[in-house]
């Protein structure tokens, strides 16, 4: 989420975190499916109503930082220099996401996330999700010059690469090599008479 500036947006802000930051403790100290929404809700001395505000489930307590990731995935599109390239800007955000999710701490998270079925449908649909949003921000872009096809096959590759890299022994070794192949595909999907032109 982007830094909250209003004095009423950093108490929302710092209601949410606290609220996720219960759900993930608890979840990690008794299992995610023995704790429930209402128990949540009570530790971290919150109305249900609250809770739900702030989160549509149960699933997305546990991924916090969902709207934040694709919000950084679509601006490493958007916010990079004019006529920039495309891939480079995402495998730098890609070898952050990576960073995070591989940091110290993460392991009991992703475990927890790999042993329940309900978390590992929420994540696959978050990813889809991403893939969509971002091949949008790609087709939006009219110096990148792509067909929808190519721009969601390449959203779809760079998301896969985050969770083909996060499960992988050297995960910043293996974001560099699934972007070399996925720079080749990108060129490879140039119209022809612009092949070789720097930017796109």
């Amino acid at each position: 989420m982007s830094t909250p500036t209003g004095r009423r947006e950093r108490k929302k802000a710092a209601t949410r975190q606290k609220i996720a930051d219960t759900a993930l403790r608890l979840f990690l100290e008794r299992g995610y499916d023995a704790v429930g929404i209402r128990e949540v809700a009570a530790e971290a001395d919150v109305a249900v109503t609250t809770l739900f505000s702030h989160f549509a489930s149960k699933e997305a307590l546990v991924f916090e930082q969902d709207e934040d990731f694709e919000q950084r995935l679509t601006r490493a599109v958007t916010g990079r220099a004019p006529q920039g390239p495309l891939i480079p800007a995402l495998r730098r955000e890609i070898h952050a996401l990576v960073r995070h999710c591989t940091a110290d701490g993460a392991a009991p998270i992703w475990h927890m996330i790999d042993a329940s079925p309900a978390l590992r449908e929420y994540e696959e649909s978050m990813r889809l999700r991403h893939a969509e949003s971002l091949a949008a921000a790609i087709a939006a872009d009219p110096g990148l010059s792509r067909s929808p096809t190519a721009c969601r096959a390449i959203a779809r590759f760079a998301i896969d690469a985050y969770a083909l890299a996060r499960e992988a022994a050297d995960p910043q070794a293996a974001v560099d090599e699934i972007f070399r192949m996925i720079e080749a595909a990108w060129e490879a999907t140039r119209p022809s008479g612009t092949r070789g032109a720097a930017g796109a």
